[in-house]
C-alpha cells in the first residue's frame, strides 16, 4: 500500500516553520509502516524548509519511498499534469475530525477495513431513521 504522510501536525506537532516535537508514537509506528508499506512524504514544505524535514526524518529512521511526488522519479510538469498523487491512503492532521493519533490509525491500518468504526459494509450497516439523523 502506498501511503501518503503530512509532516506539520502529524509526523510533528504544528510549529512550522520550525520542526515541533515528535507526534507521540509518529516515529515508531512509522517505522512498523514502512517495512511493508511504501510511505511518501506529501507536505506543504518546500526548499531547505522540505530538506530539514527529510533529513529529520532519516535521523529519526524514516526514508520515504518518494517526497511530494508518486514515485521518486516523477518529474511533475504543474501545466500538464494534475497535482493529485497516486497513493492508498492519506495521513494528515487535515482530516475531517482532525489527526486520529498514531495508536488508532495503526489500528485501522492493521484491521479488517469493513470493521472499523465507521467504515462498515454498507449493506451490513443499519440505517438510522430520519429522525434518529436530524436529532443525533
Amino acid at each position: 500500500m502506498k501511503i501518503a504522510v503530512d509532516f506539520d501536525g502529524t509526523i510533528v506537532e504544528h510549529e512550522f516553520p520550525k520542526i515541533g516535537k515528535p507526534m507521540l508514537f509518529a516515529f515508531e509506528t512509522l517505522r512498523e509502516l514502512q517495512k511493508t508499506h511504501q510511505l511518501i512524504l506529501w507536505t506543504y514544505r518546500s526548499g531547505e524548509l522540505l530538506n530539514e524535514a527529510v533529513e529529520y526524518c532519516k535521523k529519526n529512521g524514516i526514508e520515504f519511498y518518494a517526497i511530494n511526488n508518486s514515485y521518486p522519479e516523477e518529474d511533475f510538469d504543474k501545466k500538464t499534469e494534475s497535482r493529485k498523487i497516486d497513493v492508498d491512503m492519506f495521513i494528515d492532521d487535515r482530516n475531517i475530525g482532525g489527526f486520529l493519533g498514531w495508536s488508532r490509525i495503526w489500528q485501522m491500518i492493521n484491521s479488517n477495513p469493513f470493521s472499523i468504526e465507521g467504515f462498515e459494509n454498507e449493506e451490513k450497516r443499519e440505517k438510522p431513521s430520519i429522525l434518529k439523523r436530524i436529532f443525533s
